[in-house]
């Protein structure tokens, strides 16, 4: 199975959002303390990620199709 550029991208975003779940929970339970400026980091990161996959989803819609305006003369 061939796996895309993107279909890694997808992974990062899905990785990252588990991480950030699974620390949350971890911190909640009172088993590790840790600053919760990690988290607006780890978020950071993800919304990273998910800005280049959209990017790059745009990129290739553009590319694909072009987008004509249309203008009613009346």
């Amino acid at each position: 199975m061939k796996i895309s550029k993107n279909m890694f991208l997808y992974e990062t975003v899905i990785i990252v959002g588990a991480l950030m779940t699974v620390l949350t929970l971890v911190k909640l339970l009172g088993f590790i303390e840790f600053s919760s400026d990690w988290f607006w980091f780890i978020a950071g990161l993800g919304l990273t990620m998910e800005g280049i996959v959209s990017l790059i989803k745009q990129k290739m819609f553009d590319k694909k199709y072009k987008v004509v305006l249309r203008t009613d003369k009346k």
